[in-house]
């Protein structure tokens, strides 16, 4: 996890997981793994653009590789990435390539309509030992996260987080107890309507 700027227009001064927008890129890079089945078909579930699942999980690679400069990644020969997309080629130019057939989506979140800026947010979860290279190496990571650092469950949720990111960590400490099952559980769904908050599994 990492701090967020105290300037930041959004979330200033919180910790959160590295993340951001879907990019045009995206959906142009290209890997010779995939996603796994039943990470695609909750991806799929309560949207109309279920084409979204892989460019999904690229955009959290990409964005954990621009602000901690970790590579969730297989071995693979050094090739150049999407010629427009800087990051993609960083990432692919050090070798190797993006392993979303390791990640696992485990939430997805809605933000509030009454809120100035919006989000429709999924989260995934990976074994730290994805990762390729230094896991303690943030010497690339961009200047969007300081204080950048692993941390166990407890200590993070003592931290200054958004709500949601509480909420997300609470999932993850349950799935924690309870062993880290295979991928068979539901995704909570959180998002609001006129009628209140709700909770949906995926």
């Amino acid at each position: 996890m990492g701090q967020r700027g105290g300037a930041a227009s959004f979330m200033p001064n919180k910790f959160v997981f590295p993340g951001g927008a879907l990019d045009p890129s995206d959906f142009e890079v290209r890997s010779s793994c995939a996603l796994s089945p039943a990470c695609r078909t909750r991806l799929g579930k309560k949207t109309d653009r279920p084409e979204l699942a892989a460019p999904l999980a690229f955009a959290a690679i990409r964005e954990t590789f621009e602000e901690t400069g970790l590579r969730l990644a297989h071995p693979a020969e050094a090739v150049d990435g999407p010629p427009e997309a800087e990051t993609w080629r960083r990432f692919f130019s050090a070798g190797g390539e993006p392993a979303i057939d390791r990640l696992r989506f485990v939430f997805r979140a809605i933000t509030p309509p009454t809120l100035p800026k919006r989000f429709d947010a999924r989260f995934f979860l990976a074994d730290a030992e994805t990762v390729l290279g230094d896991l303690d190496d943030f010497s690339q990571a961009d200047a969007e996260l300081s204080h950048l650092s692993w941390l166990p469950l407890d200590e993070a949720r003592g931290l200054d987080l958004p709500f949601i990111t509480s909420v997300v960590l609470a999932e993850l400490q349950a799935l924690a107890d309870a062993g880290w099952p295979e991928d068979d559980r539901p995704a909570p769904f959180f998002r609001h309507d006129a009628s209140g908050s709700h909770f949906e599994p995926l």
